[in-house]
């Protein structure tokens, strides 16, 4: 009878383990997921020339075209709805935050260091370009592991 009882135990044990083991590889693969959809939302802000300026040979980005342009990759990468709340269906289950969104612009001395404190990010750009921070929670899928929360980041310069 012992046998069976220890058995039994043995069993429920690996089980957790494989469920650990389950919610981690999916949750490496979401943030995986989360990073390429920030740095697309990056690379495409990165590339909102302001055309007047640069028809008066200044290279430089247009702010307000960069943050939408910027917020229509993000929410279509990690399927959001406009208020950055995941879609109907959707693996996310949490609001993703915009945590920091900043067009460094020609006006600015290059090279040109970029520190957020509250993240510990930092970056150098050596000509205009864009910072995005998100923060994501992930779902997750068995009660196994605690809450895990990431600050996704991402920078871009313009490309010519």
């Amino acid at each position: 009878m012992y046998k069976l009882v220890l058995y039994m135990l043995v069993l429920a044990f690996v089980m957790l383990l494989h469920a650990l083991q389950t919610d981690e590889e999916v949750a490496m693969q979401t943030l995986f997921r989360a990073k390429h959809g920030v740095n697309y939302a990056a690379h495409a802000a990165a590339q909102q020339l302001d055309s007047e300026r640069l028809a008066n040979g200044v290279v430089a980005l247009d702010p307000i075209r960069a943050e939408n342009t910027a917020m229509q990759y993000l929410q279509r990468n990690l399927r959001l709805g406009t208020d950055n709340r995941p879609l109907p269906g959707t693996f996310l289950q949490a609001r993703v935050d915009v945590v920091a969104f900043r067009v460094v612009n020609a006006d600015e001395i290059f090279p040109y260091t970029y520190i957020h404190p509250a993240t510990g990010y930092s970056v150098v750009l050596n000509r205009p370009g864009v910072i995005l921070i998100i923060r994501l929670e992930y779902p997750r899928t068995f009660t196994v592991m605690g809450p895990i929360v990431w600050d996704v980041k991402s920078a871009a310069e313009v490309v010519f």
